[in-house]
């Protein structure tokens, strides 16, 4: 064999040989690509068990042997989001996500707001029924007791009546007025109610004039926190139509209520209502002190028939005989009819000063001069 033909047979045998290399590699690429594929298929397979699985048990109700109702409140304005979580939160549903694919699948939409009585043992279409259906404005369930916040009763004599209703312990209660976390914490929550009481100084009970005169149930789990978000959550709903005007009107929630709890112990009618706000807001307007005895009584925590002097002097913050301004705030917890009052007052363009009450005939008269009213309240006792 010449030279030339050896060399033919060595280029063909390492040409054969780089075949037969490339096909093993691409043999072996080929058994990877195989088996990652094979892999993510064997994930995608468990990873799709694993979501059906997850996805079906998040369908099933919380807990199907559940007999006990959960009060739920949905707030105005929540989105089905917003909704999903409240509802996750209270363990009515088990996943949120899962609820807000379920409803956007079926096109569930008007869901209502207001206060729900949901079973964990609910199906989750029986929980959306309800949603479409509408709610309770006001709490509902099993109710075991009841408050009533009269109109023009203190933080004190709140306690009183809750002590009287409840199992709650008065000394709790009080407890709660003074705690600053939870007070921020329902600043965060109504900051358009509560902000102005909160940057208050000397205020005693943040929350007095705040807990709005009404009758609350108290229901079979309800914590003191949860009977007092009640009443908060009450007053925010009653001052919410108000809140514009207060602004307007250069006020501050703190200074509208605080007016408005002196007008509800001063006044007895609407009319004499209005007046007397307008009284108060000329006093306001020239510096005059607000000299009204319901503060006085405050500054002392007692109720009195008549004051004397040394009790007009006494030194505190809520003496508005002696300190100009509103004062720290509220005296108590005014009705809806002494807030309109106070921001719809009447009569302040005759100059009215002075306001005397007759305790037998309930008449009210104005004056606008001192002398004047000290005459009128002379011969009230000749």
């Amino acid at each position: 064999m010449s030279q030339k033909d050896e060399k033919k047979d060595a280029l063909k045998r390492e040409s054969e040989e780089k075949i037969s290399t490339r096909a093993k590699e691409r043999s072996v690429a080929n058994h990877i690509a195989y088996w990652i594929v094979g892999v993510i298929a064997v994930l995608a397979v468990v990873v799709a068990i694993i979501g059906f699985n997850y996805v079906n048990s998040s369908l099933q109700p919380y807990d199907s042997n559940s007999k006990q109702d959960v009060m739920v409140k949905i707030p105005v304005g929540s989105s089905s989001k917003d909704i999903a979580k409240t509802l996750e939160s209270d363990k009515i549903i088990k996943s949120a996500t899962v609820f807000n694919y379920y409803i956007k699948a079926h096109n569930y939409t008007d869901f209502q707001a207001g206060y729900y009585s949901f079973k964990q043992s609910m199906s989750m279409s029986d929980i959306v029924n309800q949603l479409q259906k509408g709610a309770s404005a006001e709490p509902v369930g099993n109710t075991k007791n009841k408050v009533l916040v009269q109109e023009g009763i203190t933080i004190d004599q709140i306690g009183d009546q809750i002590a009287k209703s409840t199992n709650f312990k008065k000394s709790d209660f009080l407890d709660l007025m003074k705690n600053q976390t939870y007070m921020k914490k329902l600043e965060n929550k109504y900051p358009e109610l509560l902000t102005s009481s909160m940057e208050s100084k000397g205020v005693r009970y943040h929350l007095e004039g705040y807990l709005y005169p009404a009758t609350y149930g108290v229901y079979k789990g309800m914590t003191l926190k949860e009977l007092v978000n009640q009443m908060v959550d009450k007053t925010n709903s009653v001052m919410q139509p108000y809140y514009s005007q207060i602004k307007e009107k250069n006020l501050t929630v703190q200074e509208t209520l605080t007016l408005a709890s002196l007008v509800e112990r001063e006044g007895v009618t609407q009319k004499d209502r209005q007046k007397i706000a307008g009284v108060f807001f000329n006093r306001l307007d020239v510096d005059m002190p607000l000299q009204s005895d319901i503060s006085v009584m405050y500054a002392l925590n007692t109720h009195k028939k008549s004051l004397s002097n040394k009790d007009t002097s006494v030194k505190s913050p809520y003496n508005l005989y002696k300190n100009e301004g509103f004062g720290p705030g509220p005296f108590n917890s005014p009705s809806l009819e002494s807030i309109q009052a106070t921001l719809n007052p009447a009569d302040r363009d005759k100059g009215y000063y002075y306001f005397f009450a007759n305790l037998k005939t309930g008449k009210v008269t104005y004056s606008t001069n001192f002398s004047s009213h000290q005459n009128r309240y002379d011969s009230l006792d000749q």
